[in-house]
């Protein structure tokens, strides 16, 4: 499972010209499911993303957790961060979890975020989604 988080200053996903998940400022993430992940993978990301200290304090120190800013956070599933691309010139989805069980474990990991948080936006498994943001900082990190 990877997680690629970036620090937004605001996020939004539009499916078939209706935006349907939209954040301030926060976290826009990027999830991919991989053949192999678990509801465990699931739990220790959902915690650590709630906890990642990637918003500047007073100081302007990164020691902040989306929670302790009050901001949204904004979950797409994104496939293709399972892509395997050291060879070639063309991506490889071999890794990738096959769709039902990554609909299944993206919604887990949705589930378990919003159990600790409430400011939770989704886009919308297998859609074609148009996501906008801008990026803070840029401030951007892989999680796995």
């Amino acid at each position: 499972m990877k997680v690629l988080v970036q620090r937004a200053l605001d996020a939004s996903v539009v499916v078939d010209g209706e935006t349907i998940g939209q954040i301030d400022h926060g976290q826009l993430v990027l999830v991919g499911i991989e053949k192999g992940d678990t509801e465990a993978d699931t739990q220790r990301l959902a915690e650590k993303l709630l906890k990642y200290r990637m918003f500047s304090d007073q100081e302007g120190k990164m020691n902040l957790n989306v929670q302790q800013v009050n901001g949204g956070i904004l979950l797409v599933s994104q496939f293709t961060l399972a892509a395997e691309t050291k060879k070639g010139l063309r991506p490889g989805f071999s890794s990738a979890a096959v769709p039902a069980e990554g609909e299944r474990l993206f919604n887990d990991f949705v589930n378990k975020v919003r159990a600790q948080y409430e400011n939770v936006e989704t886009g919308r498994f297998g859609a074609d989604m148009k996501v906008s943001f801008t990026n803070d900082g840029p401030v951007t990190f892989m999680l796995d």
